[in-house]
Parts: C-alpha cells; structure tokens; sequence
C-alpha cells in the first residue's frame, strides 16, 4: 500500500509541511511518484517519520537526529547529552519553585535574596538595598556570613536605624560605642566579613568601590560618623575622635 504525503503525515501526527521539510534537510528519504506524479509513501517512510517525530518530542533537534544517522549508539550519546541537559534545567526550576515559596512564606520584595526573606520585614530600607547588592558582589559563604550576621545581631542596630541626620556629636559617639563591639564580635565570628569573599566576575577591589559607594547613598551624614567611629574603636581600639570626618 502507498500513502499520499498527506495520508503519511496524518499517520506520524505531524504535518505536510514538516515532510517536506524533512525531505529538504535531508532526514526523510524522497519516495518515488506514481503515474500521476503523487509521491507514494511506504512503511519505511512512515517509520522513519515516527521515529523523526518522536525524537523531536524528546527534544532532538533537526541537527542532532541528522547527525545521529540511524545508529542505535550515536542516539544514545545524544540522548545522554539530553538529560543531562534536563537534569539541569530541572534543578533550576526547582531552585526557582523553591525561591518562589519562600517569597510567598514571607512576603518580600523581589529585590530580597535567597535565604532572607524571613528577615526582610523587620530590616530598614536601606539594610535591605546594601543585603540587595551584597548579594550581586559576594560569594555564597559571604552571603551565609551576612545573614549569620543579619539573624544574630539586628537589635544591635535599633539605635543606629533611628540616628536623625542632625544628631549631636554625643549622640553619635554614644551610638559607636554601643556599635564597636558588636562589630568586634561580628569579625571575631565572622573573620571573612574584614574581607569578603567576591562573586566570580568581580575582584576584590570592585567590589569594596561598590558597597562603599552604597553605604554613601544610603546612610545619612550622622549614620557615616557613627560607623566610622565604631569601626575605629571595634578595630584599633582608639579613642572616639570629637570631630567629624568627611568620608569613610
């Protein structure tokens, strides 16, 4: 029995524009015409589109089948290739279900990265945009020290957050000295926080430019003199200077 291209294409569940498409590429062989001149199909060429059509639905492309030939073993390479393709995509996918149902578990933001959404509520605005950047410019240890960090020492920061930009000289001594050694502690327990680790694709140099430049933009004129006090006593262990600096 002879099929006609249509009649072929109705039985593979594709269409006659990929038979001939086949035929083009050079995946399914041209059969001979009829008097007539109407191409006529037999059971070779219908298995050979079943087997086109399944392997496309596996994934294939035209490309890989052409290069497989009809060798059981260059399939199986292919097809190895395939899954280990779709392992991966699987593991993002599940990466990003998980992601999602942290978001959902504790509203916040899209900008909070993975692992503090359960904190992003009770930190300010501009905690939450330096934790933001951090995740860009640091590796996963430094951010699994930052929200160590985050998680153990939020109370520490109470007065810090609510430092009004026209704060008295006292005020932000006070403020540093409650901060110094919660910013020992924090290095004692964090050594890799005095120099973070950077993400592939940054250097070290970039990175420290970058949160610099963000603590500059997010704390007010107050705020930056109180850490760089605090950062003097916690690190050098001098006295809080009476006058305040212009840059950290």
């Amino acid at each position: 029995m002879a099929w006609s291209t249509r009649r072929l294409a109705d039985l593979a569940g594709t269409t006659v524009k990929s038979v001939r498409h086949y035929h083009s590429v050079g995946l399914l062989e041209v059969p001979g015409r009829a008097a007539n001149g109407y191409k006529q199909y037999g059971t070779e060429h219908l298995v050979r589109l079943l087997q086109i059509t399944r392997l496309r639905d596996l994934g294939m492309s035209l490309a890989e089948i052409a290069q497989a030939g009809r060798s059981d073993e260059s399939y199986l390479e292919v097809m190895r290739g395939l899954d280990a393709q779709l392992a991966e995509s699987i593991a993002r996918q599940q990466a990003v279900r998980a992601e999602l149902a942290a978001l959902m578990a504790h509203p916040a933001g899209p900008d909070v990265p993975p692992g503090f959404e359960s904190v992003a509520d009770s930190l300010t605005e501009a905690d939450r945009a330096m934790i933001t950047i951090s995740g860009v410019l640091f590796d996963e240890q430094g951010m699994r020290d930052l929200h160590g960090i985050t998680t153990d020492h939020q109370e520490a920061d109470e007065g810090f957050n609510t430092l009004p930009a026209d704060a008295d000289d006292n005020t932000v001594r006070a403020i540093a000295a409650q901060l110094a050694p919660v910013l020992r502690t924090i290095h004692e327990q964090y050594p890799g926080t005095i120099t973070p680790p950077v993400a592939a694709g940054y250097r070290g140099s970039e990175a420290i430019e970058a949160l610099n430049q963000a603590v500059l933009d997010l704390y007010n004129a107050a705020q930056l003199e109180a850490l760089r006090q605090a950062y003097r006593l916690a690190n050098q262990g001098a006295a809080v200077p009476d006058r305040r600096t212009d840059r950290i």
